[in-house]
């Protein structure tokens, strides 16, 4: 089961509030504890799936209830910290609503390695990365003369992509158990992700250097 996302305690009215970043019955805003969880920010429990769109409404519900601009009037400190939780907030949905952000978090939150002390990509992937790795090197040499190899590598990329965002959403659908193996082989595919990222970045970079040639 997804953990649910927690209750918090106003420090104003002392009533039970779902947010930590405001109270719902005194309007009030709260100091967000350090511990505080991207779901948490956004009532939602922890887990992979997430309903963009459900996700994206609570976010304007909540910007509306702790932007800054609406504490205008208000004394430097209400001000900086309606900053701050709007900063926190904004830092909370880019990593619920990106795929590969949340994904590396859960693992992160579950005391999975991170990309530092696990660099290995999946066995299968390596085959491919050193035949990507050869193409790679012929287009730098030639960006122009590349052309037609570089549509086909990025497409080929973007499938293995969509692959380890599958392998992903099976391993972390249901959580893990904190520490389990099945966190290592997750990071693995993040590692594979990443690469095939890079990758696609740089093959833009060399489709807009051979155009401008």
């Amino acid at each position: 089961m997804p953990e649910a996302a927690s209750m918090t305690r106003c420090a104003h009215c002392g009533a039970e509030t779902g947010n930590p970043a405001f109270c719902e019955g005194c309007k009030r805003l709260l100091e967000i504890p350090d511990t505080a969880t991207p779901f948490e920010l956004l009532g939602l429990p922890v887990a992979f799936a997430v309903d963009r769109d459900d996700a994206r409404r609570r976010l304007l519900k909540i910007t509306r209830a702790i932007h800054p601009d609406f504490f205008g009037t208000e004394s430097a400190e209400v001000r900086a910290l309606a900053e701050s939780n709007s900063a926190r907030l904004n830092e909370a949905w880019s990593i619920v609503s990106d795929d590969i952000e949340r994904a590396d978090w859960l693992v992160r939150h579950l005391g999975g390695p991170d990309e530092q002390t696990e660099r290995a990509m999946p066995q299968a992937f390596l085959v491919e990365v050193l035949e990507w790795n050869e193409a790679l090197e012929e287009a730098r040499a030639n960006p122009a003369a590349s052309a037609p190899t570089l549509v086909t590598l990025a497409t080929d990329l973007n499938s293995r992509r969509t692959d380890s965002l599958s392998a992903l959403a099976q391993i972390l659908t249901p959580l893990p158990s904190p520490s389990s193996p099945q966190l290592k082989r997750a990071r693995t595919e993040l590692n594979a992700v990443r690469y095939v990222d890079r990758a696609l970045s740089e093959i833009e970079s060399l489709r807009l250097a051979a155009a401008r040639k």
